[in-house]
């Protein structure tokens, strides 16, 4: 074997044993691909932008080395915070915070959730008398806090810009940017950025530049890409579009019916792009007494409350409900273990937006299916998106309530 190949271990790339351990916790005993390239390079101190699929460990490759760094330096005198990560939603935010917690067990680092959901009168209070090693915010929320003094930068070793494509997207850039410029305007030494997506396109990449006023940050790719090809398969099943729902629930139950499924239990994750089709396609779905629960921006021009967005997603979670109906945009970020079945209801334009959607199962090793439902113009649009990502979709008819392959036609 090519020494090159050989998979290293936690240790060999800088991991300390304290955390090593909590890794094994979960299981956790060999390093991605990801986490091997990323760790040493912010070890070292270097600015990095990468890319890896969801659910390569994004968030261990750059929280171990991080963590490394405050244990060795806890001790040190200096106004804290030493770092802060941004994400672009709650739950992302949320989920950070708990990977944090989970690694930081007895040990005297500590962190601040500071998220716009929550009392900003209670953040304000936590944050004068709790002296945080690292705040995880998203954007809105932590500039809010920087304007006001409430934050103080000038002493941060560490900046992370999570899902850094949607940090830089027209809705958010204004409010990353001067967050951006508060950081550095504050630092006599510059803190050592990373920035990091499952995708990160050339545009994306130019905003991250100017953002991050420095135009020699490396660009690093993950292989772990390979997740797309060789743990989800893919399948196009054929519907008009008024008919969509239809054979989302005929998906749904065959699924669930399915001795195979059964055994393992069906939990799917279900895309549309628009959030009145996402309302539509739920309120369809609980009509025919389907377990479902939905994920939505706005409804009725009202923004749905933290509370019930948390209670959807815990549904989900607990296997109360069979689907989850989200959109691209409310489900960004989402970390949802055993996720079984992705099912689109649409095909996107974009690749990157396919990708993300498959990133949501076929994790942790496990095996997962990306199902797409479109009538005859969205077909030849994924067959676009199969020759360009070089993947194999496969054709399925549903039959008597089972998923099966086309029959071929006589003659």
């Amino acid at each position: 074997m090519n020494p090159e190949t050989i998979p290293l271990s936690f240790s060999e790339i800088g991991v300390t044993s304290c955390f090593i351990k909590r890794l094994e916790d979960r299981f956790i005993t060999k390093p991605t691909d990801i986490q091997c390239k990323i760790v040493p390079m912010l070890a070292a101190g270097q600015n990095v932008f990468f890319t890896s699929a969801t659910g390569t460990g994004k968030t261990f490759a750059y929280l171990l080395p991080i963590l490394n760094s405050l244990l060795e330096q806890q001790n040190e005198p200096g106004v804290k915070p030493y770092t802060m990560i941004v994400a672009p939603t709650l739950e992302l935010c949320t989920q950070i915070k708990n990977e944090l917690d989970f690694l930081l067990t007895d040990l005297k680092i500590s962190s601040s959730l500071l998220i716009g959901s929550a009392s900003l009168e209670r953040q304000i209070e936590e944050l004068r008398k709790k002296k945080s090693d690292i705040i995880v915010g998203n954007p809105n929320r932590l500039l809010i806090l920087a304007r006001k003094g409430l934050i103080k930068l000038n002493n941060l070793r560490f900046l992370v810009l999570d899902e850094a494509d949607r940090l830089v997207s027209e809705e958010m850039l204004d409010d990353t940017n001067e967050l951006c410029e508060i950081v550095f305007y504050k630092n006599k030494i510059r803190p050592v950025i990373t920035a990091c997506s499952a995708t990160i396109n050339s545009n994306c990449r130019e905003k991250l530049l100017i953002t991050c006023k420095d135009n020699n940050i490396p660009f690093v790719e993950s292989n772990d890409h390979e997740i797309l090809r060789e743990k989800i398969e893919h399948w196009a099943i054929f519907s008009e579009k008024r008919r969509k729902d239809q054979t989302l629930r005929s998906l749904l139950s065959a699924l669930k019916t399915n001795p195979r499924t059964k055994k393992t239990g069906v939990k799917a994750l279900v895309f549309t792009s628009r959030n009145d089709e996402a309302l539509f396609v739920f309120s369809r779905l609980q009509h025919h007494n389907v377990p479902v629960s939905g994920l939505f921006g706005k409804v009725n021009k009202k923004a749905i409350s933290s509370e019930d967005r948390k209670a959807a997603l815990d549904s989900f979670r607990d296997g109360k409900v069979l689907a989850l109906v989200s959109t691209d945009l409310a489900a960004r970020g989402l970390d949802i273990p055993g996720i079984t079945h992705v099912i689109a209801l649409d095909v996107p334009s974009d690749s990157e937006v396919y990708i993300h959607r498959c990133g949501r199962t076929g994790r942790a090793g496990k095996r997962g299916v990306m199902v797409t439902i479109g009538d005859e113009t969205q077909m030849r649009l994924l067959a676009m998106l199969e020759k360009k990502l070089k993947i194999v979709v496969y054709p399925k008819e549903l039959h008597y309530g089972k998923v099966c392959a086309p029959v071929p036609m006589e003659g």
